[in-house]
């Protein structure tokens, strides 16, 4: 297998392109990577996406990035987040076939965060990392309960989803995240990529090192 191996599967809508990258050393895991916004031109080479992708193969985890329907080679429509959830579960689902259920990261970055955020409500991931997640999106409800432990990352001069508006959100809840708020950084981490690559990983080693 290549560095980065694409490739679609079956997915609820017709195919899915996936894209998966290698661990360094032996692998411990996969992470399952949701990109942003398909309707704003968000895809599985979206550069955060892919910076978190590289944070888990340095982690030692197999990434798994993908594009959601109607998105690259992902056949069918856009569904405004129900059809997009529905795909990161059959991505989940094939992931963990292929790579003999090792334990799962789920991720993602925007609207893939908030996509993200639900696939680990319902797919019992080993940890949840989100970026600069979309938590005032309502399609599927609000944010939902989880068991699993989350690292949520976020920059304080983000001018796509208020940094306040997602503080508030996360304040409310009754198991909040850990959490990294980075100042001077924007939605898209311009000139701090590596910072993120760097503290992802830091997150994802510490989390598998407390699993049996």
């Amino acid at each position: 297998m290549s560095q980065w191996d694409r490739y679609t599967i079956d997915g609820p809508a017709g195919a899915l392109e996936v894209a998966v990258g290698q661990a360094e050393g032996e692998a411990r895991g996969i992470a399952v990577i949701c990109h942003p916004h398909p309707l704003y031109g968000g895809t599985l080479d979206n550069k955060v996406a892919y910076t978190v992708a590289r944070a888990a193969e340095q982690s030692g985890l197999i990434s798994v990035r993908f594009n959601f329907r109607s998105v690259g080679d992902s056949e069918g429509l856009h569904d405004g987040g129900a059809g997009e959830l529905d795909d990161a579960l059959a991505v989940v689902e094939h992931a963990r076939q292929q790579f003999n259920e090792q334990p799962l990261l789920m991720a993602g970055f925007s609207f893939g965060g908030w996509v993200s955020l639900h696939a680990a409500s319902r797919c019992d991931p080993a940890q949840l990392v989100t970026v600069a997640p979309a938590l005032s999106y309502t399609a599927l409800g609000g944010v939902p309960r989880l068991d699993c432990p989350w690292f949520y990352i976020h920059g304080e001069a983000d001018d796509v989803i208020a940094a306040s508006d997602n503080r508030k959100t996360l304040a409310s809840l009754d198991k909040p995240p850990e959490q990294l708020w980075l100042p001077e950084v924007g939605h898209f981490f311009h000139g701090h990529l590596t910072e993120l690559r760097e503290q992802v990983s830091q997150a994802i080693v510490a989390r598998w090192a407390a699993l049996p």
